[in-house]
């Protein structure tokens, strides 16, 4: 009996975190914030994906500032960039949800790891893209936002990996910041629009707050 008792005490010990996390997440992203309405003309239009579960934020080419768009590779039919933050090692070595394992999850989650930029290029909108109308002010503090996620070199340009694209449209780039479970990808996508001053979560690592969130204001 004792026995058991210590086993379910350090059974407690060991879901208190997961359980504690997953409660204040949630609770954090059922808080709005940037809600004021302002009455800037909301002349630009950037989008939000998800794979179901990683956020990405679309900007138009020609609403990309040209220091977001220098050294990138592009191609001629590219009309719309996405961009993704994430653990370097999870982007290169889980392209599937299949490739996924203990030890891949783990690292990106508990351990402060090195992060990729994931950059696709798109010729058009998709149908399950969540449109955010913005206005000029907020659209150059995303794009800067965005351009200060990129690690540069030596001489300030943005570090490709050539070939660990998963598609020809889409490339890797070396990034700043490390990712931890309370600094995941949606927590980035969040956190760029909190900082533009867009409605976003008090705080998220989650994609579903968002989307909801801007959902409902597209209706």
């Amino acid at each position: 009996m004792r026995l058991l008792k210590k086993i379910l005490k350090y059974i407690g010990v060991i879901l208190i975190f997961p359980i504690s996390y997953l409660i204040a997440s949630l609770i954090l992203t059922y808080i709005p914030v940037n809600e004021k309405k302002d009455s800037k003309e909301k002349n630009h239009t950037i989008y939000l994906s998800s794979n179901g579960v990683h956020l990405e934020i679309i900007i138009a080419k020609n609403d990309l500032n040209i220091i977001l768009l220098n050294d990138q590779l592009d191609a001629p039919q590219a009309q719309y960039f996405s961009f993704g933050w994430g653990d370097k090692n999870f982007y290169i070595e889980t392209p599937l949800w299949a490739d996924l394992t203990f030890v891949n999850g783990f690292q990106a989650l508990f351990l402060n790891t090195s992060t990729l930029l994931h950059v696709t290029r798109h010729s058009s909108v998709q149908e399950d893209w969540v449109a955010l109308h913005i206005n000029q002010e907020q659209l150059k503090k995303i794009n800067q936002y965005i351009s200060t996620t990129f690690r540069l070199n030596a001489e300030n340009k943005k570090i490709v990996l050539p070939g660990l694209g998963y598609y020809k449209n889409d490339d890797f780039y070396e990034a700043i910041g490390s990712y931890t479970c309370f600094n995941t990808c949606n927590s980035w996508v969040n956190t760029g629009l909190k900082q533009s001053d867009i409605k976003a979560c008090l705080w998220t690592p989650f994609d579903f707050g968002l989307l909801d969130m801007h959902k409902d204001q597209s209706r």
